[in-house]
């Protein structure tokens, strides 16, 4: 019995590759072509638009708004001139400090990637710029937390009640009902 779970289980987390190699697809197809392998260019379009990438959703998903957020949802969170002006502030902040983060990692995984490319990695470097990339993205993820701390100080605990229940509805339900109060 424990056999056949195990099997199963196996054969579940190999399913995508192994039906990428049954069309005749090796599992990383597409990929060798890109500008820096690691990246997609979504990704890259991301890192350097200073997009946050769900990296704050510990903070989205347990109350603390980010600045994007709350400009989509201005009106209906009934915002202030001065909360308006505020949390656009802290949305350029956030997103000059990201795009700048943003490409310092992008820099970094080129790095790695041009290391592998030109045969140079060694166990040394590997480790070295791995722990550059790491400590990049932990910093990339905490410019994004830190401006859904200081956006949720600037609401009200009404605002809060009321973002909370206007951020359940489906985003594209909420960015179509807001398109005007974001710029």
């Amino acid at each position: 019995m424990r056999l056949g779970i195990a099997v199963l289980t196996v054969m579940a987390l190999a399913s995508p590759a192994v039906a990428q190699h049954q069309h005749g697809q090796a599992p990383y197809a597409g990929m060798q072509d890109r500008a820096v392998k690691a990246l997609s260019d979504q990704q890259l379009a991301d890192l350097r638009a200073g997009r946050g990438m769900s990296l704050a959703l510990a903070g989205e998903l347990n109350g603390y708004p980010g600045p994007s957020h709350v400009l989509e949802l201005a009106d209906q969170l009934q915002l202030n001139d001065a909360q308006r002006e505020r949390v656009r502030k802290l949305y350029e902040s956030m997103k000059a400090e990201a795009i700048a983060v943003g490409e310092k990692l992008i820099a970094q995984e080129t790095a790695l990637d041009q290391a592998f490319a030109r045969r140079e990695i060694l166990p040394v470097t590997l480790a070295s710029l791995t722990a550059q990339i790491g400590e990049t993205q932990g910093q990339l993820r905490a410019v994004h937390l830190k401006y859904h701390l200081t956006t949720a100080d600037l609401l009200s605990p009404h605002q809060k009640h009321r973002y909370a229940e206007t951020a359940r509805l489906p985003l594209t339900q909420r960015r179509a009902a807001c398109r005007a109060t974001l710029f």
